[in-house]
């Protein structure tokens, strides 16, 4: 990597991190204990769930939640194709089938009544994202949930902090999951979080991530082979500190938000950011730009490469799950979903992070209304 790369993201660290992990290294234990308990109990406390489950990431988070709800084979779970962080790939992992429906064209999120035209007999669950920070619309979900007796699935793996109607994200779930690596605000390398009030569910992702040497030869948790997939007390020291300083991190990425805002808003025929009616505050994952409808997916593209060459970190916000081949195989096509398809197509993930200066931010800026010019698409962006 070249030191003059501006990266897509950069993670928060401080000299606090950087104690809790020596601490942790100079330890008689790395791998998994105290640490990890100490972490699950802060961050259910962070939200005010009862029960806090530690993982290796968010989609073995999400695989043990479908196995904690016993969904697998001949199981359908209704969920969105758009997603930066595609934890929605855990589904297929366990044998259910994923049921895209379509989003929202301003929030990203799915839309309640697109999910709603999905439903079969074979339904059992809705999994629903708080897209690029931008929380659902949870009221409408729980109603739908509700009504037709689902399990209700919460991805916060792109919306730590954002709240939907003075709530945190996280606690709208049956099941919440949470995903700590990069791009995100709150990082530990590589980790995830699920979060839930049922004493019987929580017992159930305890027992599928992994067995304690004394529960081995217990005839009640030996009955679920686990996973091995939780995490270790370095990430979980790591997280813990990063939680504890939380705040600060997602206060100095509004700082980077605003900047932002200020130079891209000098564009002909920009729009601010969209926040929902019932939405009390966003933080976003990545600072994602929407092209207007005379860009098409190439000249997208073609933008990127440009940025690329300026040494600017950019990429497309998404690579919708319905087009890749693995869905292909499944039956999905393209123009299956054509919301999700002309967002994605114009949507480009510009560096964001705590540390770029206001400099580097004009200078994206400016390369990037260079590019949309070197393509032939003028300086218009649109959201």
């Amino acid at each position: 990597m070249s030191a003059n790369l501006i990266p897509l993201c950069d993670p928060d660290m401080s000299q606090a991190e950087l104690d809790a992990v020596l601490e942790v290294l100079q330890s008689a234990n790395i791998t998994s204990g105290d640490t990890v308990e100490a972490f699950e109990e802060a961050f259910a406390r962070y939200l005010g769930r009862k029960y806090a489950v530690a993982t290796s990431s968010g989609t073995m988070g999400l695989m043990l939640v479908l196995d904690a709800y016993g969904l697998g084979p001949g199981a359908e779970v209704i969920t969105s194709p758009h997603s930066f962080r595609e934890i929605a790939h855990a589904i297929s992992l366990r044998g259910a089938f994923p049921i895209f429906a379509d989003i929202d064209y301003w929030s990203g999120c799915m839309q309640p009544a697109k999910a709603e035209n999905k439903l079969s007999d074979k339904t059992r669950a809705l999994l629903v994202s708080n897209v690029n920070g931008h929380p659902a619309a949870w009221t409408e979900f729980r109603e739908l949930a509700d009504k037709y007796k689902l399990i209700l699935i919460e991805d916060s793996s792109e919306a730590i902090g954002s709240t939907y109607k003075n709530s945190l994200v996280g606690t709208f779930g049956d099941c919440s999951v949470f995903d700590f690596s990069q791009p995100g605000p709150l990082v530990c390398g590589q980790g995830g979080m699920v979060v839930t009030d049922d004493i019987d569910v929580y017992m159930a992702l305890r027992r599928y991530r992994n067995h304690r040497l004394d529960e081995r030869s217990s005839v009640v948790v030996g009955r679920a082979p686990a996973y091995n997939g939780t995490m270790s007390n370095l990430s979980a020291a790591l997280g813990l500190v990063q939680l504890q300083r939380l705040e600060l991190i997602l206060e100095r990425r509004k700082r980077t938000e605003f900047w932002y805002f200020d130079y891209v808003k000098s564009f002909e025929g920009i729009k601010d950011p969209y926040i929902g009616p019932d939405v009390t505050e966003v933080h976003w994952f990545l600072y994602i730009v929407h092209l207007g409808t005379r860009f098409s997916r190439s000249s997208r593209d073609g933008i990127i490469e440009d940025l690329i060459k300026e040494e600017i970190e950019a990429a497309a916000y998404s690579v919708p799950m319905h087009l890749q081949p693995h869905y292909f195989d499944l039956g999905y096509r393209k123009k299956d979903f054509l919301v999700t398809e002309k967002v994605a197509d114009r949507a480009v993930a510009l560096p964001f992070h705590a540390h770029l200066t206001e400099d580097q931010i004009a200078f994206i800026v400016g390369s990037m209304k260079d590019a949309s010019i070197n393509i032939g698409a003028g300086a218009e962006i649109t959201l």
